[in-house]
């Protein structure tokens, strides 16, 4: 199978390893790249090259210790009207969304934007006035001040969460350079222009200039696991010049220095400036730079000027806005309440209708109806029809809102208490930190995941390896006789070893320590010399500082295996050889970099060899070996394995070079290195002609490990139909590799890499720009599938090719350059490749999200966060789809405020994610049990609670309006008041509110065992407007049987005792015991999961209504309350009639039946997967008990062999540079005398070595 890849180098296309920042690119970058583009017309649909950004016209300054200056008039900002402020913001931190003056007014705004608390609002108004008022204007005020009440406390508790989490952060102290010494100062008093000192493990409290630091060269280490969550140091480093003059206080508050920079933007990976001082001027760049959230590590002190503060910072601006997250049944709980509220104003205005005409005809006629005011019929009926609006109103009940916010906190509290989601390790538990979205996950189509440290646990081991064509690595005893199970290697014969090395295959051991093998000697020599690391003692242990981690891992295993990397100096490179220590002389050292995908050095030996050693990608390897060079094959087949096993490898190999052709390359070398014109080319052609006719050692196999459990929980979210897609900014190559390490992609997918995906989509355009206007505009017609071949597909984009794709670059840049000329857009030529309109781009953008979501798999490499969360908005916009994204760090954070559900993983990467997330837990595998049990559970439960919750209201209001036909249209209702007010109160509450906390159709195993229960949240089929019409046509048909069979039993009857209990309130007795009994009855068939809680529930509201019957029925709190409690002594006396009770009986049953046939028929003859799950439930029970016992099998299933590369070296640029100019490792030369000698003392052998 052919994976075509970009090849960035000589090409016109978007370089796959940039990350492009364009879609932020300061307006003064732009207008200069416009004017050097203008010149050269674009080539038809060809992507050009990135410009390099020069700002001719910088507008951010700083001034060194001078506070007031930033406060100058020329850097005013308006606020409002003539409210000016500081264009430089202050350092403190706002996420909270409340104080103590905006509480009250903002938090109703947000309440009263709920369409049922405005219904209920104008309600209350309505019961105010007398002539209309049908019910006390307390029984709606009552509900509404405990509704809103509630929901401000929970929404003040949570706000005051956040102002402790800003407080904390913005009261972590550092010393601030004030008046000329340092003193301790709270972040939020920080301002931009401060000079701040630093300490070993300060996070950095703004974005900050090195100025100078401990180590020699003002060398910094950072870890900035906050900003990206990788956890390997970077390594910062001060300008030269006030690395040399700002190392004591006095120095730092002379420091008057003007810095001229690029405006605040979200840039990671891009700093450009100026530094002015004492006439001179000096560049800096994003070396230079400490970025807020980042950690200082083996640097004992640092000093640094603050250049960006607060809301200005990198960190803050990746942010992204709060956005205001609502559920998919939120809002069609408000479209419903829309239609309920049409419906009632049209069964009001018939009613009001019929009351003006019965009162013409009957009402004014009828001598003792007189109530001696005299009103017109029309006005009388005017007047009922706002009755019948109040004593309908209960169709949309306030506590419909009050007990959704109780289930909601409820499955909120069962997510916390979720055992199986606590990581015990880090004493970790899952957290749900909003309680408003938890059915949404029960509906989710996309997940968008951030790779390193949510797939990825960021830590790489030596697996394998081999040497010579023959492979080590798998679990084998000294012998070579291979285990099903073996034993980790005893490292105790090494003292220099890492204790937490773990190989397996004790063979290999042997025959490094037995000295006979000469190749596996030079492997682990190779392994020990050709690398970047930096090495530091500490208490007598040897602490290795990489640039990548994958570097780390391999020379920490040649230290294992006896060869171990002791120090280094500009020139030479010490090593411990099995106990004997040997200085080599290094005479060049040719850096990695994303182009070579290698590197080398070339070493002179004690015994004056010179040989050079490279170790880089088999692609790039293999083209450059000997024809002489043995073990090719059978090294290839190995490296088939390992790839097969999604291990990232690389291959090792040497050179030896004789005196006169190391000098004459070292002479182009130098010219090389000094060349003014493109010299990155030059120096990439000299080491092209030394890294030739190289001799193949063998190749090692690096283990990118997983967190636990991520390929299963990938394959069975896939079964339950969610796409995943990775978004990170990653390599392209290791991007991919850990997509086949997770199952995310398998050997039998096509690959379609970013120049694929812009032809067809430049393909689609054409074709669409050709077409008829008739059937372009023709919305309905189906887009034909871009992948017509049959087959598994995958997309792997890069960040540069997304822009060329959706045009974010060109039209930027095309619109800043028109405006500084001061013209309009023209017209763009159909053949240019330019969209011609936003209708253009937009059916552009469609087409990709087309074609991405018919693959089974997309990876974006090398985005920025602003560009993942474009792509999860793209999704939500043209597929409507539930979107959720997941990530660790505070690259991440835009993504997951975008999405409508973000999860964020709280591990040792930070805390940024989890601050602007909706869940957090631990582990990636966790969020299979939070969808398919808590999330599917959570929607069933509200889609259940819902249904139900509208029939027995229907059920309930809609006798007033069959009773209506019968009292002249009067609104007078057909309840006892106080049933009205105490139904959904006490009487039929707690069973439904049960059934939304506890209900579950199956358990939690089977629900892991069965994705496909997943799939009816995907498509909205548990609760939409058709099952609103059912639970409404329900109600109807249940309310006309509740009044129609009472009121046909109390015709023409006659009690035992002669007398007849044919009254009105007789009669309101026996239509309420019916609704009680029928809606508890219904509730207990709806419900799947008994427990005795929901036993108890329904006896108990049961038996609450002849209790609270009975008591208010009674003479003695009649006699108390006359006016209250008028009906005196009638359920005593109605309820004492056997033929009442047959009605109710009668009732109850014609009410129950037909649904019992229903669901009987329905679960019979069509049953769901649900369905045929909850009936064979216990023999599945059976199996999954069975499977446990039996062994179980390996996350990774080896198949055929894979014939792609498995390179996938996770290593930019590295300290090459560093080392070969001395800067990190030469003594500061003592020129500065005096005190700040103190501040520099170093041991001897700490300072040769970093």
């Amino acid at each position: 199978m052919s994976r075509r890849r970009v090849d960035s180098q000589g090409s016109l296309a978007p370089d796959d390893e940039v990350m492009p920042y364009s879609d932020d690119e300061t307006d003064d970058e732009l207008e200069v790249s416009s004017e050097e583009e203008e010149p050269e017309a674009e080539a038809p649909g060809v992507p050009q090259p990135p410009v390099e950004a020069k700002p001719s016209e910088i507008g951010w300054k700083v001034k060194a210790n001078d506070r007031p200056y930033h406060h100058l008039p020329e850097f005013q900002k308006k606020v409002f009207l003539c409210i000016k402020k500081s264009r430089y913001s202050g350092n403190d931190i706002k996420t909270y969304k409340y104080n103590v003056f905006t509480f009250l007014p903002l938090n109703l705004y947000e309440q009263f934007k709920r369409v049922a608390n405005l219904y209920f609002l104008a309600l209350l108004i309505l019961q105010i006035i007398p002539d209309i008022t049908t019910l006390p204007w307390y029984t709606t005020l009552i509900p509404l001040v405990v509704v809103l009440g509630i929901t401000a406390i929970k929404d003040l508790v949570d706000d005051l969460a956040r102002h402790r989490m800003d407080k904390e952060i913005n009261n972590r102290k550092s010393e601030v350079l004030l008046d000329g010494r340092f003193e301790e100062s709270k972040w939020r008093n920080i301002e931009v222009g401060d000079v701040v000192r630093l300490k070993k493990n300060d996070f950095i409290p703004a974005d900050i200039l090195l100025l100078s630091s401990s180590n020699p060269n003002s060398l910094c280490y950072v870890e900035t696991a906050e900003l990206d969550g990788e956890t390997n140091l970077k390594f910062k480093m001060g300008p030269k010049v006030t690395d040399e003059r700002m190392q004591e206080e006095q120095q730092l508050a002379g420091f008057n220095a003007l810095i001229e920079c690029e405006e605040p933007n979200n840039r990671l990976d891009k700093f450009i400036g100026t530094m002015t001082w004492d006439g001179e001027r000096y560049p800096l760049d994003l070396d230079n730079m400490l970025l807020r959230g980042c950690k200082l590590r083996n640097t004992e002190v640092c000093h640094g000027l603050v250049i960006f503060a607060g809301a200005d910072t990198k960190i803050m601006r990746n942010g992204g806005k709060t956005r205001f997250k609502r559920t998919k049944i939120d809002e069609l709980m408000n479209y419903m309440v829309y239609t309920i509220f049409a419906v009632l104003l049209l069964m009001a205005a018939g009613l009001a209708i019929g009351h003006s005409f019965w009162y013409e005809e009957i009402g004014q006629e009828a001598w003792y109806l007189f109530d001696g005011k005299d009103q017109s019929a029309s006005h009388r009926g005017f007047l009922s029809f706002w009755g019948y609006i109040i004593v309908l109103n209960t169709m949309v009940p306030i506590s419909l809102y009050v007990s959704v916010e109780v289930i909601r906190l409820g499955q909120s509290k069962f997510i916390n208490w979720d055992l199986q989601m606590y990581y015990s390790e880090k004493d970790t538990p899952a957290k749900a930190r909003t309680t408003t979205l938890n059915e949404q996950l029960g509906q989710i189509e996309y997940i968008f995941s951030d790779k390193t440290g949510t797939l990825t646990q960021n830590i790489m081991q030596f697996k394998k390896c081999t040497i010579a064509g023959r492979s080590y690595g798998t679990p084998t005893t000294a012998e070579g006789v291979t285990l099903d199970r073996g034993r980790p290697v005893d490292w105790s014969w090494n003292l220099h070893a890492d204790k937490k090395f773990e190989f397996m295959d004790h063979s290999l051991v042997a025959v490094v320590r037995s000295g006979k093998d000469k190749d596996a000697s030079e492997f682990f020599k190779l392994l020990s010399l050709c690398h970047t690391v930096m090495v530091e003692h500490k208490d007598g242990e040897l602490v290795y500082q990489a640039a990548s981690p994958d570097e780390g891992a391999l020379v920490t295993a040649a230290r294992n295996f006896g060869y171990v990397f002791l120090s280094r100096t500009q020139d030479t490179i010490t090593i411990k050889e099995m106990d004997q220590e040997t200085t080599y002389e290094m005479l060049a050292l040719l850096d990695f970099n994303s182009d070579r995908k290698r590197m080398s050095i070339i070493l002179k030996f004690p015994d004056g060899r010179i040989r050079l050693y490279c170790k880089g990608a088999d692609t790039v390897i293999y083209e450059r070996l000997s024809p002489n060079t043995r073990h090719k094959e059978s090294s290839q087949t190995a490296l088939d394995i390992f790839a097969n096993e999604t291990l990232r490898t690389l291959c090792l190999c040497y050179k030896d070079i004789s005196a006169s052709e190391y000098q004459a390359w070292s002479r182009k070398h130098k010219e090389a290195q000094v060349s003014m014109s493109d010299r990155d080319a030059a120096l990439d052609h000299v080491y092209e002609e030394i890294e030739s006719n190289l001799m193949l050692i063998g190749a090692t196999a690096i283990e990118d490990k997983l967190q636990d459990g991520v390929p299963e929980t990938i394959a069975i979210l896939a079964k339950a139909d969610i796409k995943i897609w990775v978004l990170t900014g990653d390599k392209k190559e290791t991007a991919e590799n850990i997509g086949y390490a997770c199952s995310l992609l398998t050997d039998n997918m096509e690959i379609h890499y970013g120049e694929d995906v812009n032809e067809k989509l430049t393909i689609r355009q054409a074709n669409r720009r050709n077409q008829p206007s008739t059937h372009r505009l023709n919305k309905k017609k189906t887009p034909e599938p871009f992948f017509t071949e049959p087959g598994k597909n995958a997309l792997i984009i890069t960040g540069g090719w997304l822009n060329e794709i959706l045009y974010e670059k060109k039209k930027k840049r095309r619109r800043l350059h028109l405006r500084r000329l001061g013209k309009r857009a023209a017209p763009n030529n159909p053949q240019d490749g330019q969209p011609n309109n936003d209708r253009e781009k937009e059916m552009r953008q469609m087409d990709f999200v087309d074609m991405a979501c018919e693959c089974e798999a997309v990876i974006c490499c090398r985005v920025t966060p602003k560009q993942k969360a474009n792509v999860v908005s793209l999704v939500k916009k043209y597929k409507n789809a539930v979107t959720l994204s997941i990530g660790d760090g505070a690259n991440d954070v835009n993504m997951i405020k975008t999405a409508d559900i973000g999860v964020g993983i709280s591990g040792q990467e930070g805390m940024q994610a989890v601050m602007s997330s909706d869940y957090a837990f631990a582990q990636f595998r966790y969020l299979e049990r939070l969808l398919l049990v808590h999330g599917r559970w959570s929607y069933i439960r509200m889609c259940k609670f819902l249904r139900f919750f509208f029939f027995k209201n229907f059920a309930f209001t809609l006798v007033h309006f069959w009773y209506s036909f019968f009292s002249g249209y009067s609104a007078q209702v057909a309840y006892e008041d106080w049933f009205i007010t105490l139904y959904n109160l006490c009487y039929s509450s707690l069973p439904v509110l049960l059934v939304g906390l506890l209900d579950q159709d199956v358990n939690d195993k089977l629900s892991l065992k069965f994705p496909k229960l997943y799939l009816p949240g995907q498509v909205g089929s548990m609760f939409n407007y058709k099952n609103f019409f059912i639970s409404l046509f329900h109600g109807i048909f249940v309310s006309l049987i509740i009044f129609f069979i009472p009121y046909g039993a109390f015709l023409q009857t006659m009690g035992q005792d002669g007398e007849a209990p044919s009254d009105y309130q007789s009669f309101a007795v026996v239509t309420a015991s019916s609704l009680i009994f029928t809606v508890n009855l219904q509730i207990s068939l709806d419900t799947s999961y008994w427990t005795f809680v929901n036993c108890f529930a329904v006896l108990g509201s049961i038996a609450i209504y002849f209790g609270i019957l009975f008591d208010i029925h009674s003479a003695g709190i009649h006699v108390i309350f006359p006016a209250i409690f008028t009906f005196t002594g009638v359920a005593s006396n109605a309820l004492r009639q056997p033929y009442l009770w047959l009605t109710i009986i009668l009732t109850v049953g014609v009410s129950l039946l037909p649904v019992i046939c229903i669901q009987f028929l329905h679960k019979t003859i069509w049953p769901s997967v649900g369905d045929k799950v909850h009936r064979n439930r216990k023999r599945y029970e059976m199996e999954m008990l069975q499977d446990e016992k039996k062994k179980p099998l390996p996350a990774f299933q080896r198949g055929q062999r894979s014939r792609r590369s498995a390179y996938a070296f996770s290593h930019s640029r590295g300290y090459a540079d560093l080392i070969s100019s001395g800067r990190s490792i030469r003594r500061r030369a003592p020129a500065r005398g005096g005190p700040q000698d103190s501040i520099r003392e170093f041991p001897q052998r700490e300072a040769e070595n970093i």
